[in-house]
């Protein structure tokens, strides 16, 4: 029988794929067919879990044990972990009560744009940024600010950009920042943060801080204190009424365990709470477990051995990037990516969108056009991720190479 009213999916469910995933999907494909393809496309870093997080999954699945539900916060014993570790990298004091382990970073900043914000607030995320930010919440029905966040603040916000916003469309009921970011790399010092977060304060806009990758840093901020190895500047050292978000896939390079977390101030730990065992239930319990070791000496050792490939990696595109010929591009002070203007080649191909085509054709190299990451003006950008190491990023320059300069 014909239906009176054609069913369809909603409105709000209309936000653009992640092209990442989409290439993902296309390496995949072209591996299948016997294609060699070097991958610089997903921010996935090559050597996987420490081995003590490993050991420690074997052993919990050979028991069987503890493979339950848990509490929708998480497992008490990750909690502590989770505030141990921000006293040990920030001197934070930071009660497990107000650490959320959630199903991944995006849980994390799904549960909390769902607790922090009613449909129609205002929230601002900066221009070229990460484009979940953008699509999660417009998805919710907040109404999402794109602050033009160009070279001349590092791809950064800035008291000066949000006044400027403010003056003319109103206020602010949020603002999501990231430092190390993706796509740029780039940090905020920490004067730059506490900037925000005084503004923040005192214009009534909740903060919400993506950490994730910290620890991934290859040259600290002016104003970093000089004491301690730089690992980032967390929001939570200048207010404690924003959220901070993280998660155990970059450092750590657990980006299968779907595992994160939030900081969360005492006002929203019982929403994310409540929500948290609506949505998900819990967070994935045998890798809460496993995730225990990821604290160990051991595993910090294990993890900053990677970053220090990260480093070499993104040494290997500095230098290449005379031969490439490519226009500006931003500093990667952080995380394992490098956001570039093509430059001249956008006279041969057209976007970067086209490049990327092309390229992953011609050479089998996966690099992500710009426009997921800023509508605006990515046509002319591309994202490369050097966390597959060295080797991989050695062959992809070669072959870009060889792709340039064919007539």
């Amino acid at each position: 029988m014909p239906r009176a009213v054609p069913l369809r999916p909603s409105a709000r469910s209309a936000v653009p794929g992640f092209r990442v995933m989409e290439i993902l999907g296309e390496v995949e494909r072209l591996r299948a067919r016997g294609r060699d393809v070097v991958s610089l496309c997903a921010g996935e870093p090559s050597g996987g879990a420490p081995a003590a997080v490993a050991r420690a999954a074997a052993r919990v699945h050979e028991r069987n044990e503890g493979l339950g539900y848990t509490p929708a916060l998480g497992i008490e014993p990750l909690r502590r972990a989770v505030a141990g570790h921000c006293a040990r990298w920030y001197g934070l004091e930071v009660d497990p009560a107000q650490v959320a382990i959630t199903t991944g970073a995006s849980g994390a900043l799904l549960l909390s744009f769902l607790a922090a914000f009613d449909p129609g607030d205002r929230v601002a995320v900066c221009r070229p940024g990460y484009p979940a930010y953008r699509n999660t919440l417009a998805a919710l029905g907040a109404e999402v600010v794109e602050l033009d966040c160009g070279p001349g603040t590092r791809f950064q916000p800035t008291p000066q950009l949000l006044d400027a916003e403010v003056a003319a469309h109103g206020p602010l009921r949020g603002l999501v920042v990231a430092g190390p970011a993706n796509p740029t790399g780039t940090m905020l010092a920490p004067e730059e943060l506490a900037g925000l977060a005084d503004w923040c304060a005192a214009h009534g806009t909740r903060l919400i801080s993506d950490e994730i990758y910290h620890g991934i840093v290859h040259t600290a901020p002016a104003g970093a204190p000089a004491d301690r190895v730089h690992r980032g500047t967390s929001a939570w050292e200048h207010d404690r009424d924003a959220v901070v978000i993280s998660s155990f896939s970059k450092y750590w390079g657990m980006t299968g365990w779907r595992l994160g977390w939030a900081l969360l101030p005492p006002d929203l730990v019982p929403a994310v709470e409540a929500l948290a065992g609506n949505v998900s239930l819990c967070p994935p319990a045998a890798a809460q477990l496993a995730a225990l070791e990821a604290f160990t000496p051991e595993a910090y050792a294990e993890a900053d051995r990677a970053v220090e490939g990260f480093a070499r990696s993104r040494r290997l595109l500095l230098d290449a990037l005379p031969a490439l010929g490519w226009g500006a591009t931003a500093p990667a002070d952080g995380a394992f990516y490098l956001y570039a203007d093509l430059g001249e080649q956008l006279a041969r191909h057209g976007s970067s969108l086209e490049w990327c085509r092309r390229l992953l054709e011609a050479e089998a190299v996966a690099v992500v056009p710009g426009l997921d990451f800023d509508p605006a003006r990515g046509h002319r950008s591309v994202r490369l991720s050097f966390a597959a190491g060295p080797a991989a990023v050695e062959e992809a320059v070669s072959r870009i190479l060889r792709f340039q300069s064919r007539p």
